[in-house]
């Protein structure tokens, strides 16, 4: 895994990296997929206790490309501002490296839906428990440990500090 930078002096720091993924709510998934090829896709997440969580059906073809091989990325993109007059965009994105585990544990699927649902309805965490029994044994979650992290932004940005 590559997590050298070129241009260091557009790199964020683990901190600056945290607060993107602690603001992100949708980022991209990419997997090994069948014949090698690359597979992306973009979902929902929570990031807590330093590892990715997101929820999907208990069948599918990214579940299919874990079990293959867990290594995955995942990219947060945190803004993305075009900048037509100077023919750029002030950008900045995270990207992790890391293993994928499929929860199978009851008390470890409940507490990362739990962390799902606070992260999307942060008004009315008490409707959460119910929502999570009642769909606990037909949704799979899926946690990242993450192994390498690194960001990037525009030195308009950086600038702008």
């Amino acid at each position: 895994m590559r997590t050298s930078m070129r241009r260091k002096n557009q790199a964020l720091t683990q901190e600056e990296c945290i607060a993107v993924l602690q603001r992100g709510t949708s980022g991209v998934l990419a997997v090994t997929g069948e014949g090698d090829y690359p597979y992306a896709v973009p979902l929902s997440y929570v990031y807590s206790n330093s590892k990715l969580y997101f929820h999907c059906a208990a069948s599918g073809y990214k579940l299919e490309a874990i079990a293959r091989n867990p290594k995955v990325s995942f990219c947060v993109i945190d803004q993305d501002q075009v900048v037509p007059e100077e023919y750029t965009t002030y950008f900045r994105s995270v990207i992790i490296f890391g293993q994928a585990r499929i929860l199978t544990n009851s008390d470890e699927k409940k507490a990362a839906l739990k962390q799902l649902a606070i992260r999307f309805n942060p008004a009315h965490p008490e409707g959460a428990d119910e929502e999570i029994n009642e769909r606990l044994d037909a949704v799979c979650i899926v946690e990242i440990i993450i192994e390498a992290m690194s960001g990037k932004e525009a030195k308009e940005l950086r600038k702008n500090r």
